[in-house]
């Protein structure tokens, strides 16, 4: 069964993935190419951003009353959004596809907010800066293979998404959880615990293990590790070597690390020192 607006394209005799960029835990960037065909995108999982990069003139929304693209033109369909496409002339444009609980994820750790507070609505042929420069950004990443720069784009992107704010029920306070950050920011290099992560703002597993993962759209596990790489990613900028990086981070072994750099990055954490290098 086809799942992203990726699955689709691959699957259409006439498109054809110019450049990509595999950023881990789901995250791809691609150029693409495609001319005359009728695709329909039905319910896709993941959110997506494209920007029109040349052409697309003749590329229209049929479900969306023959609405024509134009150069320059961003569309986002958040995931489950269903759409129906036209395409009649050539025309080359950049998908951005970010899987929901990641995004969630990254919203809330980048606006500091509950994950809930996240409200991405759809754009339909609009020019909507500065969403715009962030996307050339990753067309600039994903023609150089450029994961650094492709990484900071998307958390540009990310910071310039609006939030809905609206009253909230259950979860957990901003002060348990940023209670919760600065105990795991303490402890990040060990092996952090459900139990402890549930005592330190008094509550049982089973209820902060429910309320972390309203609140943040995703669970203490994954967060956690988000919060690890993150913290290799800085332990590495300081040159450190990986197999210390690893020790500091709370990985048990130099592998382990580098298994879910990887998973969560795109690369390995030699070729992220290299990068940072500029080697």
């Amino acid at each position: 069964m086809l799942s992203t607006v990726s699955d689709y394209l691959e699957q259409s005799p006439t498109a054809h993935a110019h450049a990509r960029l595999d950023l881990g835990a789901g995250r791809t960037v691609t150029i693409w190419e495609k001319h005359s065909d009728r695709i329909f995108y039905n319910k896709p999982k993941g959110h997506t951003f494209s920007l029109h990069l040349k052409g697309g003139t003749g590329t229209r929304r049929l479900d969306a009353g023959g609405m024509k693209g134009f150069p320059g033109a961003i569309c986002v369909l958040p995931e489950g959004q269903t759409s129906d496409w036209e395409i009649t002339t050539p025309f080359q444009f950049l998908h951005l596809v970010l899987p929901d609980e990641p995004l969630r994820a990254w919203f809330s750790r980048i606006h500091d907010l509950d994950a809930r507070y996240f409200d991405l609505a759809e754009i339909k042929f609009d020019a909507a800066p500065p969403m715009t420069e962030q996307l050339k950004q990753l067309v600039f990443a994903a023609a150089s293979n450029d994961l650094l720069l492709a990484d900071s784009a998307i958390a540009e992107l990310i910071y310039c998404l609006p939030d809905r704010r609206r009253p909230l029920q259950g979860g957990l306070a901003t002060k348990q959880l940023r209670q919760t950050d600065a105990w795991i920011d303490a402890n990040i290099g060990g092996a952090i615990r459900l139990s402890e992560l549930a005592a330190e703002v008094g509550l049982s597993e089973f209820h902060f293990h429910r309320m972390f993962s309203v609140s943040r759209g995703t669970s203490p596990h994954k967060w956690v590790t988000m919060r690890k790489i993150e913290a290799a990613k800085d332990s590495l900028r300081c040159e450190s070597s990986i197999a210390k990086a690893a020790s500091a981070c709370g990985f048990s072994c130099q592998s382990h690390l580098t298994r879910t750099f990887k998973a969560q990055t795109g690369m390995t954490p030699a070729v992220y020192r290299q990068l940072l290098s500029g080697v």
